[in-house]
């Protein structure tokens, strides 16, 4: 079998810089009630009621929406209903895609986030929140894989995570 090698150069879709500036809102304090924000990935129900179990002090809002797609205006309205937003999970290329344009669409409504991708779709995260205007769009990394996991090796991931939120959400304790 013959093989030709071409080079080519790849076009990144994301703009360097947007024209519009996000505002990111500062998490208040105290917090009385935190929506968790389930994108349905395999693992992000694991991460989010590992999270609700260490916030015991503070009320819960359960939020659902569909993997790899934008929430509808009722998901995104039921988010919002919390101080804090936390979002999970982004760990391949369309759900860190929509986890992060949804918490900048809940940081434009007001809602703090805190946004929960892999370590390996991490700086793309970052790349993409910068682009749409919201480099400092707070986003958490777990280690990658999550997807496919038995629920121990994905709380063992989540555990690493924990003191850093605690640390944000109950800052004047």
């Amino acid at each position: 079998m013959k093989l030709n090698l071409v080079e080519r150069g790849v076009l990144d879709p994301l703009a360097e810089s947007s024209q519009e500036s996000i505002f990111i809102n500062d998490i208040p304090s105290p917090i009385h009630h935190i929506s968790l924000f389930d994108n349905t990935k395999p693992g992000a129900n694991i991460i989010l009621n590992i999270i609700k179990a260490s916030l015991k002090s503070i009320e819960v809002i359960e939020s659902k929406k569909p993997a790899g797609a934008g929430a509808n205006k009722f998901q995104l309205e039921k988010a919002a209903e919390g101080d804090v937003s936390i979002l999970a999970l982004g760990d391949c290329g369309s759900c860190t895609t929509w986890v992060i344009l949804d918490a900048i669409r809940l940081e434009k409504k007001g809602v703090p986030t805190l946004s929960i991708c892999s370590h390996k779709f991490a700086p793309f995260a970052r790349k993409l929140a910068k682009a749409h205007g919201a480099p400092d769009l707070r986003i958490f990394e777990i280690e990658h894989p999550v997807a496919g996991l038995n629920p121990d090796k994905v709380k063992e991931k989540t555990d690493v995570m924990i003191p850093e939120i605690k640390k944000i959400f109950y800052k004047s304790d």
